[in-house]
């Protein structure tokens, strides 16, 4: 199956590593100029060279998607620079604090939910008005699987996520008729470098907790965003898949 985005300019947060850098690498590869935005500059910086350097054309921003004026800023660098903003990816996204309800830490929680959570909403708010400008978009939201099941000590974060998979189906409803589609994808368990801090024995425990047998590959959650933003999906708006290797079967 082809997909191409040739003509299009794409933003992606959160690109500097793991999934972000695979949907921005398989967006260049496809035809489309990627902004790669991370938190941290050289990370962008080194993604960006990834890409043009495999000859495609990628641009590196950073800054705190947790801040309005920020992602502001990003968008209108993205349909600056690409002379249109017809793509978008919310993947930048953390962790947060592990504990229970009563002792989760007030600052932990507004962490979380200022990067999960309001940093999706932003990047719609101010990349639709581009969208609507350019004659239309795709947008997919990077939740998990915690978007749709719980998991304890992670409250922030599954909050965070399953509001995503919300705002995901609204902002679909609103923007359907307008030629702007908007899917989220829930990963599991994806073996990218945030996994080599864990402790011994509990990525393991992480692959035995998947029915398939192992983690998740960034690959994968890239390949299938792609097809989500692409035409293939023209039909695929307001829903929301998983890549979770029968995890939300059990």
């Amino acid at each position: 199956m082809q997909i191409t985005f040739t003509g299009k300019t794409a933003l992606v947060t959160g690109a500097g590593s793991g999934i972000g850098e695979a949907i921005a690498k398989g967006l260049a590869a496809s035809g489309a100029k990627v902004l790669v935005q991370d938190l941290k500059l050289d990370a962008a910086e080194r993604v960006a060279a990834l890409i043009t350097s495999a000859g495609g054309t990628a641009r590196a921003a950073e800054g705190d998607v947790s801040d309005a004026p920020t992602v502001e800023r990003l968008v209108a660098e993205a349909a600056d620079w690409g002379g249109g903003l017809q793509l978008l990816v919310n993947n930048a996204g953390i962790g947060g604090a592990q504990a229970a309800t009563g002792d989760y830490p007030l600052d932990g929680w507004h962490r979380v939910i200022g990067v999960n959570l309001n940093s999706v909403f932003y990047g719609m708010h101010f990349a639709l008005p581009q969208m609507l400008k350019a004659g239309g978009g795709a947008i997919v939201n990077i939740a998990s699987i915690l978007g749709s099941v719980g998991f304890a000590n992670s409250g922030a974060y599954v909050a965070a996520k399953h509001a995503v998979v919300g705002l995901t189906k609204t902002v679909a409803l609103e923007y359907s008729s307008k030629n702007i589609r908007v899917s989220a994808i829930g990963p599991a368990f994806i073996d990218t470098p945030l996994l080599s801090a864990l402790p011994p024995g509990a990525k393991e425990a992480l692959v035995a907790a998947h029915p398939i047998g192992r983690l998740g590959r960034a690959e994968e959650v890239a390949d299938l965003t792609q097809y989500l933003l692409s035409d293939r999906a023209s039909f695929i708006t307001g829903s929301y898949h998983l890549v979770d290797g029968a995890y939300c079967a059990q």
